[in-house]
């Protein structure tokens, strides 16, 4: 996978994995073990979604768990008047004189609808390092691009709001 994750993405994760495996998955099993008890299983439909509520519940422990051991630990590099991993940018497209702001996040809390722009993006890549009042090529293909202008840049934390995509 080699995702980009922050430390606090990592802390995140943990906190969810040991959530899922102390709480959720002792819940689970005792729905499966209830279910069970109703009688035959060829027909008992609460035991079937039982046992494929358990096995999401396993299988998001092992994601997670895989992504902690892939992951490559992403901090910004950024000087405070630069764009960087947890900052919030204010851009304007040249063309449309259209404004947005956006905040440049890893992978796993990527969300546009949130405004969450990850840092593999085009548009993060091309404005990454660039400072306020600079114009900036965003290359999408070979043929395709568009000019957006750096109106503003805003220090913001890591505070742990975003969450973490489910997959």
């Amino acid at each position: 996978m080699y995702d980009k994750l922050t430390t606090n993405d990592v802390k995140r994760m943990k906190e969810e994995i040991e959530h899922r495996k102390i709480v959720v998955r002792k819940a689970a099993l005792e729905a499966v073990k209830e279910a069970r008890a109703h009688g035959d299983l060829s027909e008992n439909f609460e035991y079937y979604a039982a046992k494929k509520d358990k096995n999401a519940n396993e299988s998001r422990i092992r994601y997670l768990e895989r992504m902690i051991k892939t992951a490559v630990i992403a901090e910004s590099a950024a000087k405070d008047d630069e764009v960087g991993l947890d900052k919030t940018v204010e851009i304007q497209y040249d063309d449309t004189k259209k404004t947005e702001k956006y905040k440049l996040v890893t992978s796993v809390r990527g969300n546009i609808l949130k405004g969450l722009i990850t840092i593999e993006s085009p548009l993060a890549k091309a404005i990454m390092g660039h400072k306020t009042g600079e114009l900036v090529h965003v290359k999408v293909s070979e043929s395709v691009g568009y000019d957006v202008i750096i109106k503003s840049i805003e220090n913001t934390t890591d505070d742990g709001t975003d969450e973490i995509r489910r997959y």
